[in-house]
């Protein structure tokens, strides 16, 4: 299996462990460090939706406590609905995960990696983060 490959296959592990009873819209993320240590999160919604937790945020989280922002290589995004194992589109990183990920590609000094993928893993797409998010601020 590719880096990649296990990047991904993380990713799908852990959005099967999403908490999404409202909108049945489950997405995992897995972020893999410079050593090759991968931290995962999942969605976790709640009946207030503003204080939900997107799976890029909780991936994040569990990356600073095992290895530190400044060590992300890269990260992969697995999405799609409840139940749907087919080929579908891949997701991507809404605006504040967008945010989220360019403070922790400054910290890293690099222009951090994100895998796209749908629910299957098969649909997927390569790109960075300075191009989902052009022109983006962080303090330095």
């Amino acid at each position: 299996m590719s880096g990649e490959d296990r990047l991904v296959a993380a990713a799908q592990e852990a959005r099967l462990r999403a908490h999404a009873p409202y909108s049945d819209f489950l997405v995992g993320c897995a972020v893999e460090s410079e050593d090759g240590e991968i931290a995962v999160g999942a969605n976790m919604e709640n009946a207030c939706y503003r204080l939900g937790v997107c799976a890029e945020q909780s991936a994040l989280t569990a990356a600073q406590q095992a290895f530190g922002l400044d060590k992300i290589k890269r990260l992969a995004v697995v999405g799609g609905p409840r139940g749907v194992s087919s080929k579908g589109e891949a997701v991507t990183p809404c605006g504040g995960c967008r945010q989220a990920i360019v403070e922790a590609a400054r910290l890293a000094d690099t222009d951090v990696a994100i895998i796209c993928c749908d629910a299957s893993g098969t649909e997927r797409f390569s790109t960075t983060i300075d191009a989902l998010l052009p022109a983006s601020f962080a303090l330095d």
